[in-house]
């Protein structure tokens, strides 16, 4: 998978809605190699968009197409300054990946050594469906050798929000430590009204 991470401050968040819709509608169906999208503005008006492709080619090849040049310009009007644009190729699924089903979606930022994060997520998606039944999906994409964004999928914020609160399960008492440590350093943003494709 191929994921490409665009964002920016926005300064027409009706208008950068109405683009994302009419993308779906108008320049989806040509889109080989398409498999979905995450977007959203946060609550202090940073957009941000996960456009996942099959492949790098398939993204390059979208890119190229000039209905796509011309619904950017229009696109990059909602944008106040710089938009930035992060590739890879590097993507880790959990519980199923990403989910149309979302009221709430969140993002971590942060780094971490892999192999002790395989080991926390193969601990915990032993016991997600029955621990945190809130958290339905999400992606990791990695953006260096340690660096990662995970996007993380749940119900609704009112039941992650519940979620955060549960004591985890007595299995996992053993790798409390070590997520507390990872945690301690990352970074979250909220899309509260995310927009899914």
């Amino acid at each position: 998978m191929f994921v490409q991470v665009i964002e920016g401050r926005v300064s027409d968040r009706e208008g950068l809605h109405r683009q994302m819709e009419q993308w779906q509608r108008d320049l989806r169906p040509g889109a080989t190699g398409f498999l979905g999208s995450t977007a959203g503005v946060t609550d202090d008006g940073d957009g941000i968009a996960f456009a996942r492709f099959e492949s790098a080619a398939a993204a390059k090849a979208n890119s190229e197409r000039p209905e796509q040049g011309r619904w950017w310009a229009e696109t990059e009007k909602c944008f106040a300054g710089d938009v930035t644009f992060t590739d890879s190729e590097d993507v880790e699924t959990f519980l199923g990946g990403g989910s149309n089903d979302a009221g709430f979606v969140q993002l971590m930022r942060g780094s971490a050594d892999r192999d002790q994060l395989h080991a926390l997520d193969a601990g915990f998606e032993k016991v997600a469906g029955s621990w945190r039944p809130d958290l339905i999906g999400g992606l990791r994409i990695w953006t260096g050798p340690d660096r990662y964004t995970e996007v993380n999928y749940f119900t609704s914020e009112a039941e992650a929000r519940q979620g955060e609160k549960k004591e985890p399960p007595s299995e996992l008492a053993a790798q409390a430590a070590d997520f507390e440590k990872l945690m301690a350093n990352v970074e979250y943003r909220d899309l509260r009204d995310p927009w899914l494709y």
